[in-house]
């Protein structure tokens, strides 16, 4: 899917201009205001560039920036490419067979600190909130029913919680079968997510022991969770080898399209609008290509509004380039159920949910390092990170991965060219990477991300601060 490079894109006026001027200024009452000057970010250190991705709607902004010509206004040459699985896609960033790549939000993180493979990678874009879901079988969704609260038409109320999955669990248990459930990687939103899930209603997904040698998360575990690949999810689960799943779209509308199961809550009701894939690249190939890593980042914040734009408008379109057979390659309808602002849980029950997908809304491109830290107090909550930490800990880490200072260069210019409006970005003079306390959690637990180690010891499950395996 590459295209020829014919020459180098012309750098805009707009930037040229901003560049030149080192103080300009501008009337504004009368007086002269002057205005700080805008850096231009150079040519492409390199413009051949080869990203990968897994077959999955939230890759859209990679996808969009490609066939909307937003790569090419940067002067960049782009190849995408979908990978095996997560594990295969992280390598091959590692190694540089890939200049970047579509990324679970763990994985720059996991990398880092070394859980797994160990390496510095870094992300200046966040990709998507939401876009998750939880879907069980036929077979458990019945015998979930008779626990979940009905409307007064007789319809489930939603959210469901994970209180009316414990009590088959539980018979699973009185029975001597194990209750097997998959998630898509261990650092994954969806482990955390399925996990969270869980926990809120009294089921223990279990623990990791790296320092022991235990990396299957299943120590004390009521219900097992293990590695499944996005797309083969549907058929894992038809097969009978798991009974339940936490990934990506289109594979939960899937499941109801080919009538094996039913969703049963969403991540924006486990956590509201909580932050998803990101985009990730080695520290070295950042520190290499500068200029190329600032104008990447502008191509995928014009996709992300794009998407987003006019009340998502554009996502029919968007719909039909993911259906094609080099992106996600699900049918239409099967993608489109969530992507346009709708999601089908039960089949025939489908409910408005204009938010399943946010690509650009509520500053979702922004790497916040709040996000950050809340999975790196779920990798600890879990005994991914074994040992206890400091509060300076989880920020100095945060800091080391995610970059808003890269981000910040992208979106200045973008402004300076007159694509996007200071007013669509965060306040750069005020923003120190921390969102507001966040409260809509499935439990109603309150998470601050200045203060990681507090927000631990209010789970009756999971590891407390000062406790190891």
């Amino acid at each position: 899917m590459s295209k020829t490079n014919p020459c180098n894109k012309p750098v805009s006026v707009l930037r040229k201009l901003a560049a030149a001027t080192m103080v300009s200024t501008a009337i504004l009452g009368g007086s002269l205001i002057a205005a700080p000057a805008i850096a231009e970010v150079g040519e492409p250190e390199k413009e051949d560039l080869k990203f990968g991705f897994i077959k999955l709607t939230d890759m859209a902004p990679l996808a969009v920036a490609y066939e909307k010509g937003f790569f090419e206004d940067e002067g960049l040459y782009v190849t995408l490419e979908a990978q095996a699985n997560w594990k295969v896609l992280l390598d091959r960033v590692i190694d540089g067979q890939l200049d970047g790549a579509h990324m679970l939000a763990g994985q720059p993180l996991g990398a880092t600190i070394g859980f797994g493979t160990q390496s510095h990678i870094i992300t200046a874009f966040s990709m998507d909130l939401n876009g998750n879901a939880i879907t069980v079988s036929n077979d458990i969704w019945e015998q979930m029913k008779p626990n979940i609260p009905t409307d007064a038409d007789g319809k489930v109320q939603h959210p469901i919680k994970a209180d009316a999955l414990k009590p088959v669990i539980e018979k699973y248990k009185d029975d001597g079968k194990p209750f097997n459930m998959g998630m898509v990687f261990p650092v994954s939103t969806h482990n955390y997510e399925l996990r969270y899930w869980l926990a809120a209603g009294g089921i223990h997904p279990g623990y990791y022991a790296p320092h022991k040698g235990d990396t299957s998360g299943q120590i004390d575990a009521d219900a097992l969770l293990s590695v499944t690949p996005p797309p083969q999810m549907p058929a894992t689960m038809e097969a009978g080898t798991i009974y339940g799943y936490c990934v990506g779209e289109p594979w939960n509308q899937q499941a109801v399209f080919k009538g094996i199961g039913v969703p049963v809550v969403t991540d924006y009701e486990i956590w509201k609008d909580n932050p998803e894939k990101v985009f990730g690249v080695s520290k070295s190939w950042a520190d290499e290509n500068p200029n190329t890593h600032i104008r990447v980042v502008k191509a995928m914040i014009r996709a992300a509004k794009w998407l987003d734009d006019e009340n998502n408008a554009n996502r029919p379109e968007a719909v039909e380039i993911l259906s094609r057979s080099e992106y996600v390659g699900a049918d239409y309808e099967v993608i489109a159920n969530s992507m346009t602002g709708t999601f089908e849980y039960e089949k025939g029950d489908k409910r408005d949910v204009p938010d399943f997908n946010v690509f650009f809304r509520y500053n979702a491109t922004y790497p916040y390092y709040s996000d950050a830290i809340w999975y790196l107090t779920q990798m600890r909550r879990w005994g991914q990170i074994a040992e206890p930490k400091a509060d300076s800990w989880f920020m100095d880490i945060a800091k080391k991965v995610y970059r808003p200072d890269i981000y910040k260069q992208a979106a200045e210019e973008l402004i300076a060219e007159g694509k996007l409006t200071a007013s669509e970005f965060p306040n750069f003079a005020e923003e120190d990477g921390f969102r507001a306390p966040q409260t809509h959690f499935i439990d109603g637990i309150t998470y601050n991300g200045r203060e990681p180690n507090e927000y631990l010891k209010k789970f009756s499950i999971g590891l407390k601060p000062e406790e190891q395996i």
